[in-house]
């Protein structure tokens, strides 16, 4: 719990000292509403909300596309303004899955981008921003992580769950027993090395 009071504002310190030394505002400004267009069925004449660039979200984001374009966070501002005025939170997952070609993220495997791994929701929200029922409300229950749903990841211990797995799945795939599979582990391993 100490990484909690120590990592996420310091990810939010980094991108906005960044931000500030840029000349950059924290608070994206808002955008005009555009004409109506009446050929666009799905256009809109309300202006776009501004975007908080201060919260872990937003930091997140920027972070996530700078480190996957190795460009300057400043060159990513508007991108992560984007997402997250379309999207909000839950776009992080969707970027996420983007940014790895579109492949779904086994968040057990691969460490979450905003809660870092922990499960919880990492800005702490109270059950009234959540919507939790009211019955809650009063008990001490955290809030899982809007992008990987509160997976636990422990990449050591299901890695050697799912080998298990796949090992029972080719001894019955082969028609053979589990003694014999171990001996197709050792041949892969030996034709591995001979390389």
């Amino acid at each position: 719990m100490t990484r909690l009071f120590t990592e996420f504002p310091k990810r939010i310190s980094d991108i906005t000292t960044q931000l500030t030394t840029q000349g950059i505002p924290l608070l994206a400004p808002v955008t005009p509403a555009a004409p109506p267009d009446p050929d666009d069925p799905w256009g809109s004449n309300h202006p776009a909300p501004p975007v908080d660039r201060t919260t872990l979200a937003w930091c997140t984001a920027v972070q996530m596309l700078a480190d996957h374009h190795h460009t300057a966070v400043e060159r990513q501002v508007l991108a992560a303004d984007a997402l997250l005025r379309e999207l909000g939170v839950r776009g992080l997952a969707q970027l996420h899955s983007d940014l790895h070609l579109g492949a779904p993220i086994d968040y057990r495997f691969t460490r979450c981008p905003y809660c870092s791994g922990l499960g919880e929701d990492p800005t702490l929200p109270d059950c009234r921003e959540v919507g939790c029922p009211p019955q809650y409300e009063f008990a001490d229950h955290p809030h899982i992580c809007p992008i990987c749903r509160g997976e636990d990841y422990q990449p050591e211990w299901f890695a050697e769950k799912r080998v298990a797995e796949l090992d029972g799945r080719l001894a019955i795939s082969l028609g053979h027993g589990p003694g014999r599979t171990r001996w197709y582990r050792r041949l892969a391993q030996r034709s591995r090395k001979g390389r």
